[in-house]
């Protein structure tokens, strides 16, 4: 089977000849640098130069991974936009960000304890897309439709509505107005759903013909339970979440993927009523969140992408106890597919490469159906 083939099975919840895979395939499921460094001198790989996804092509190969990453969320015009410094700057949101312990950390929030008057008055970034950047992305895009080997996965071109949300006014400060000034976040929501819908039309008018899916985030959870409640969850995110889903299939005519980490299980329901097609990563160490509960649950209405434990499992395994917990993941979500595995979120610079060589040469062992 071609990697379209084997996707569409899982899509369809239909058994491949192997288990879809990814590492790397898209932005939310790579490979830190220094991981790359270990893993290439580990396997004595040379370097094909770095997918648009970060990660090296020669990885990719090795891997088998049957995706392929185009576009990034976009870098609106806005009066906001600022560098400062090497390591500090602020982007089109007016959200500060400085460079701290190797990663880009959120450091200034324009609308923390903003009233509704202030959200009023705030200038909001033009829902414009670089037209010249959005041609190379499309190029790309074309080039992998036209190589037909790989599923062709598209960034999202906008942040998620609750994520901004919490970046521009501060977790706290966010989510304590969905109880105190529940006006504040129903305006701030449709600004920034008109936003959406304007830079998603121009993006996936430009990119929808040639890709399989787009990957979209927004976190929903902690490690311990949903952020919000399930009649917040449908009250102020599903009317939002699902018109912004319904768009994007109509304009692209692909799947949507849903990024949210943590623990979701009680989210599930509305987030499967609002049209999501694909859940990632399957954060297993959550609260709720064991392949067997989701499985059971949902394995019939969703799409599993991940469940790799990148926090407890690949950081502190020893590379023989790899084995056993692959296996198991491919046989529970795997079972009458809708399962492809990857890694639940970045593999981070603590993770072994003997212990992704593990995972990986089970998978090529025991993936086949």
């Amino acid at each position: 089977m071609t990697s379209r083939e084997r996707f569409q099975s899982a899509m369809t919840h239909r058994k491949s000849d192997r288990i879809p895979f990814d590492i790397g395939g898209t932005c939310l499921t790579g490979m830190r640098p220094e991981c790359q460094k270990n893993l290439m001198d580990f396997l004595g790989l040379k370097s094909k130069g770095k997918s648009d996804s970060g990660v090296d092509e020669s990885i990719l190969e090795w891997a088998r991974t049957d995706f392929r990453f185009v576009g990034n969320v976009a870098d609106l015009p806005s009066i906001h936009k600022k560098t400062i410094s090497a390591t500090a700057n602020i982007d089109c949101w007016g959200i500060g960000r400085e460079f701290i312990d190797g990663d880009w950390q959120i450091t200034g929030y324009p609308l923390k304890d903003a009233n509704i008057d202030d959200l009023k008055a705030y200038k909001w970034p033009e829902p414009v897309v670089d037209e010249r950047i959005l041609a190379v992305w499309t190029e790309k895009a074309k080039a992998l439709r036209k190589q037909d080997k790989y599923v062709v996965v598209s960034s999202h071109p906008v942040y998620g509505i609750l994520e901004l949300g919490c970046w521009m006014c501060g977790y706290d400060d966010f989510l304590l107005k969905f109880a105190i000034d529940p006006d504040f976040v129903k305006l701030f929501f449709e600004k920034y759903f008109e936003i959406q819908t304007k830079v998603s039309d121009q993006y996936f008018s430009a990119l929808g013909p040639y890709i399989d899916l787009t990957i979209s985030g927004d976190d929903f959870g902690s490690q311990g339970g949903p952020l919000i409640s399930p009649d917040m969850f449908e009250e102020f995110i599903s009317p939002y979440f699902s018109e912004r889903i319904k768009q994007v299939k109509k304009v692209a005519g692909c799947y949507y993927w849903h990024h949210s980490c943590g623990s979701i299980f009680g989210l599930l329901d509305k987030i499967i009523d609002c049209g999501v097609d694909i859940l990632n990563p399957i954060q297993t160490s959550s609260f709720q969140m064991e392949p067997e509960r989701l499985k059971k649950a949902y394995g019939d209405k969703i799409v599993f992408w991940g469940a790799v434990d990148v926090q407890q499992f690949l950081p502190l395994a020893k590379p023989e106890e790899i084995p056993e917990k692959i296996i198991e993941l491919i046989e529970v979500l795997g079972k009458d597919g809708g399962y492809i595995m990857a890694p639940a979120h970045e593999i981070q610079k603590d993770i072994p490469a003997e212990n992704i060589v593990a995972w990986v040469e089970t998978v090529k062992k025991y993936g086949g159906f």
